[in-house]
């Protein structure tokens, strides 16, 4: 039986039926049906920010207020949360207090990103979060301007002020109306053009996953991928299986030698788990994607994805990570560097998911290190990613697992890199036999991010940084020319 999906918008329920097809982004939801066109669609693919919307769910008896990108969720992904829009903060003539901070600065000039500049900042606002330079350019790294030079933004966002807001004082009723809207068992919305299924329990996926037809059904986990495959290349849906909602997947265990993460849990909510494995590999997710994106994306998508390029998957491998994979003939566990296959081909079963990653500490005698080449330092994906993990004995190599993303196509480890480590003393004038057999291991390509023989050469170059680095020499940072 098909049920509307239902969230909160201006402190009322909205109840959304069967007129709404599964594939409908919240941004036209927003502009073509409610007529609420103060977001703007920029770049239609979560790179502009022009779109940026800010969504509360429940955390506990508080509301948890996180900034997404409108134009690639889907208007499914709002049942029993609430939706927070440019068009809601001011009341009357009165403006919200970062509204009137972006008027005192003068941090709007054509206004066409301003909206979404607006709603990152509120979303910051909310979070109590440090209005210091560094973090307010992390906030507003997914809000693109061509007017401003970003100056006076910065400034609306250093000046904003700190009082509660209007919305402080309603709070406790927003608690309350979403707590009645919680769904005990899994949503199933259905729309002539296909449906919306959220299953709330492990036992109610795979009742469907038994049920479904494999070939029109779509995994939803963030919705980073899945929403450019709608809003680039129009592919049709038929069912979305959106596993967001799944309680079960959505937790991050820290066990004493390793840390388990569900694959429905994002960025955001991993980041302090995967800070405890290494404060190498959280400095990487703070490029992997703007706020917006590590808000919505998951560690479990960007696996079950099967790319290349994924940004997390090097350095889990590097780490010896193993997955927990699901389905209705049971469950197993594969080690990471096993899930590929071949280029977007990956060891899921048919009617499978990735349920959960498990990544062991590193050992304390270990050396570990995470490094990205891209052509920008924020929003751009990988040339070449390295990761790279060596266990010592004295200051000979015991053990390495060297993994790159960007140079085949998979992630793989460098394995006759790796044989030519084992044994080595581990300094600088030691691994160039390894530096060398890096060549053995991977014959990149050519394409609009790097020439072949540009990412051997860095990928070589990375090897020899982490090996400075590691062993007392200082961070080396190239400056960009003048």
């Amino acid at each position: 039986m098909s049920e509307p999906l239902r969230f909160l918008s201006r402190g009322e329920v909205v109840t959304v039926g069967a007129d709404v097809p599964p594939n409908m982004t919240v941004l036209d939801y927003l502009r073509l049906r409610l007529r609420r066109t103060g977001s703007k669609e920029g770049c239609a693919e979560g790179d502009c920010g022009a779109c940026t919307m800010v969504v509360a769910e429940l955390d506990g008896d508080k509301l948890r207020y996180r900034a997404l990108n409108s134009c690639i969720q889907f208007v499914g992904q709002l049942d029993g949360k609430a939706l927070i829009t440019v068009d809601d903060l001011a009341e009357g003539e009165s403006l919200h207090p970062v509204q009137q901070a972006m008027v005192e600065c003068h941090g709007s000039q054509c206004g066409f990103c301003t909206p979404g500049f607006v709603m990152s900042l509120f979303a910051h606002y909310k979070a109590g979060a440090p209005r210091d330079t560094d973090s307010l350019c992390d906030t507003l790294a997914g809000n693109l301007c061509r007017c401003t030079g970003y100056r006076p933004i910065l400034e609306a966002g250093q000046s904003m002020g700190l009082a509660p807001d209007r919305f402080s004082a309603f709070e406790a009723d927003w608690v309350a109306k979403l707590k009645s809207i919680q769904r005990q068992t899994g949503l199933r919305h259905e729309s002539p053009e296909g449906h919306f299924l959220a299953p709330v329990s492990l036992n109610e996926l795979l009742a469907i996953l038994r049920g479904v037809t494999w070939e029109d059904t779509w995994i939803l986990g963030g919705g980073t991928d899945v929403g450019l495959w709608v809003t680039k290349q129009h592919r049709r849906i038929g069912t979305l299986l959106y596993l967001g909602q799944i309680a079960a997947l959505r937790r991050v265990e820290i066990l004493p030698d390793e840390i388990s993460i569900g694959a429905s849990v994002t960025y955001t909510d991993a980041f302090a788990a995967i800070e405890a494995l290494h404060p190498d590999f959280a400095a990487m997710v703070r490029r992997l994607g703007s706020v917006q994106i590590r808000n919505a994306g998951t560690i479990g998508g960007n696996i079950a994805n099967g790319s290349p390029i994924g940004d997390s998957i090097p350095p889990l491998m590097a780490l010896g990570a193993r997955l927990q994979l699901l389905s209705p003939a049971g469950e197993r566990f594969l080690p990471l560097e096993d899930f590929f296959l071949g280029y977007r081909k990956t060891y899921l079963r048919p009617r499978g998911i990735v349920a959960k990653v498990i990544v062991p500490r590193p050992e304390p005698a270990s050396r570990f290190g995470v490094y990205k080449i891209s052509k920008r330092f924020d929003q751009d994906i990988s040339a070449v990613l390295g990761a790279f993990h060596v266990v010592l004995e004295g200051d000979h190599v015991a053990s390495a697992r060297l993994a790159y993303g960007g140079m085949a196509a998979i992630p793989q480890r460098a394995r006759a890199a790796e044989l030519a480590l084992q044994g080595q003393r581990w300094a600088p004038d030691t691994i160039e036999s390894a530096v060398a057999a890096l060549a053995e291991d991977f014959a990149p390509l050519s394409d609009m991010r790097a020439s072949a023989a540009y990412r051997l050469l860095a990928a070589q170059n990375l090897l020899r940084k982490f090996v400075l680095e590691s062993t007392g020499g200082k961070p080396i940072r190239v400056e960009a020319a003048e």
